[in-house]
């Protein structure tokens, strides 16, 4: 058995307690053995990937879960930051939110976002597509080393 299990850390960026408890538990149940770190609006979640502040010492995240709806910066201004941004740019950004507009998902593909998700409102559902984002992520598909 290998004893070096590699930790994968994301980043959750999302202002409403309850569905950050929810991705939570979700990946407390995961096989793959992660660190979720959680900020609450945009201007955070920029200080934590570019080290700032009481961010100084953060993890680069292996995913990203972007919620668009946020407090002080939104998540497109955040998903433009980190697309145009080359020190950034390679993470994976999953969108995850509860707007169905037309219009969010195309601005989002468009500042090329990796993947658009609608949040459930069910529990076991929020679950299982937690769970699907990780495992396809993290799991199945080949990222680049970025750290």
């Amino acid at each position: 058995m290998n004893s070096t299990i590699k930790m994968v850390d994301i980043l959750l960026v999302e202002d409403n307690p309850g569905d950050a408890d929810l991705a939570r538990e979700a990946l407390i149940s995961s096989k793959i053995h992660n660190n979720l770190h959680v900020v609450n609006d945009g201007e955070k979640a920029m200080a934590f990937l570019r080290k700032t502040g009481e961010y100084a010492s953060a993890p680069r995240p292996d995913l990203i879960l972007l919620d668009l709806n946020l407090p002080r910066k939104d998540g497109r201004e955040v998903l433009a930051e980190i697309k145009q941004d080359d020190n950034l740019k390679r993470i994976p950004v999953v969108i995850l939110t509860s707007s169905k507009a037309d219009e969010d998902v195309i601005k989002s593909y468009n500042l090329h976002a990796n993947c658009y998700i609608t949040k459930p409102l069910d529990f076991f559902q929020f679950t299982k597509v937690v769970q699907s984002i990780e495992n396809f992520w993290l799991s199945i598909v080949v990222l680049p080393n970025g750290k």
